[in-house]
């Protein structure tokens, strides 16, 4: 008699298991204690109950990166498009920035416009944009995931139209994950160096850093090698592009 409780964590992607935790309950008034009790294991197993802070090193050092190369040229405006809304949030302390998303988000901050736009068909005229970012955005495209419609060329798409807006001698910051080519339905798609670099043929590479999937590599490393980038299972490549 009595109630056996179970409770997983997985990823998303992978589908590997992250915790898993069972309890019995001998009677219903013991459910909820039971179901706490799971949870409080759960949490610490995902990094709830440490000595150190933890924290999603892709997000947080991608978007300081891309940080740090606007803070470096000190663009008239940035327009950014769908990357960490808390990227713009942060840069327009500094920088005017237009934010745009599919799904537009209520921003209501000093030197901060918010708009909508899609991605495979954006609002600007060719060669205006003279600072340009779209971060961990692209390989999400066409594949269903936040309700835009499926094409399995959403990605290539949307990088025309990026090459398109950039003005000549202005610069993109673009990241998406670097490694072995592959599509992770309806995730994401993983990206080669080789792949990025002549997706954006006409465009020069001005650096390439990388956020490696082994924290033991290193954090951000700036001016990174390719030879890097591939031997990556899912690494984080940025890569900052200017238009001749």
């Amino acid at each position: 008699s009595g109630y056996v409780l179970s409770m997983k964590a997985t990823r998303v992607v992978t589908g590997t298991t992250i915790a898993s935790s069972d309890e019995k309950a001998s009677n219903k008034d013991q459910v909820l204690f039971t179901t706490t009790k799971l949870a409080a294991t759960v949490r610490k197993a995902l990094g709830d109950d440490t000595s150190e802070t933890p924290f999603d090193r892709e997000y947080v050092y991608h978007t300081a990166w891309a940080a740090r190369v606007i803070a470096e040229c000190r663009p008239a405006v940035h327009v950014d498009i769908s990357s960490d809304i808390r990227f713009c949030t942060l840069v327009s302390a500094f920088v005017p920035v237009e934010f745009y998303d599919y799904r537009p988000a209520d921003l209501q901050l000093d030197g901060l416009k918010s708009g909508s736009a899609d991605l495979t068909a954006l609002p600007f005229t060719t060669n205006s944009v003279q600072s340009l970012s779209c971060m961990h955005v692209v390989e999400h495209i066409g594949l269903g995931r936040y309700g835009d419609p499926l094409d399995p060329e959403g990605d290539l798409r949307s990088i025309a139209e990026l090459k398109r807006v950039v003005a000549k001698g202005g610069q993109l910051l673009f990241v998406v994950p670097v490694g072995k080519p592959r599509i992770m339905f309806n995730a994401h798609r993983i990206y080669g160096f080789e792949q990025i670099i002549e997706y954006f043929d006409g465009m020069t590479l001005r650096e390439f850093a990388l956020i490696p999937d082994d924290p033991d590599e290193g954090a951000l490393i700036r001016n990174a090698t390719r030879e890097m980038a591939n031997r990556q299972e899912y690494g984080c490549g940025c890569f900052a592009f200017v238009k001749p």
